[in-house]
């Protein structure tokens, strides 16, 4: 199966992408300059309708690690799917750009997410799918877009589950931006 998982560099005024990979190693290598860790993890097979302690149970050597590399606290298990009531107002909550006082760890167990970090002039937009795990830095300029028809879970690690709020910059600049249209299966 080709990779979806996906890296597009522009420069902060927008236009063409200045890299475009979907390359594992090259995204992962692209994105440590900035703080960003960018892993892949084994598949495992799970039932479609596994809950959280059955996804932690897949997935528990990996994250056991994160959990002792890097302090978190807590861990849970995300889902989303295409008929969820709330879709719409969970999509555009995070479309703006924000910070968070916390990293946002995200490992995807199935599905897909568009996280678009913002690092200087650069603007780095990574499409997440089954496999991928990004941890994005405390106080990194960021936004997230999950498609009009989202379907996906993630295992989420925090420091302070508490604590993860989104704090937005005020600035407009993902209006810029390619937001997620996933193709149609």
């Amino acid at each position: 199966m080709e990779t979806m998982t996906h890296l597009r560099i522009f420069d902060e005024a927008g236009g063409a992408p200045l890299t475009d990979t979907r390359d594992a190693v090259a995204i992962a290598a692209a994105l440590a300059p900035i703080g960003v860790r960018f892993e892949q993890w084994p598949s495992r097979p799970l039932a479609a309708d596994a809950g959280q302690d059955e996804v932690l149970e897949a997935f528990a050597p990996e994250v056991e690690r994160l959990k002792a590399e890097n302090g978190y606290q807590s861990v849970d298990v995300i889902r989303m799917v295409p008929d969820h009531p709330e879709k719409a107002n969970l999509r555009t909550k995070f479309l703006s750009e924000h910070r968070h006082s916390e990293d946002e760890v995200r490992f995807f167990v199935e599905g897909e997410g568009l996280f678009t970090l913002r690092e200087g002039e650069r603007i780095y937009a990574v499409l997440c799918e089954e496999g991928d795990l990004i941890s994005v830095p405390a106080g990194t300029r960021h936004w997230f877009d999950m498609g009009p028809s989202p379907r996906f879970t993630a295992i989420r690690l925090f420091t302070n589950a508490d604590g993860w709020i989104a704090n937005f910059t005020g600035d407009a600049i993902a209006d810029r931006f390619p937001r997620h249209e996933p193709a149609e299966a």
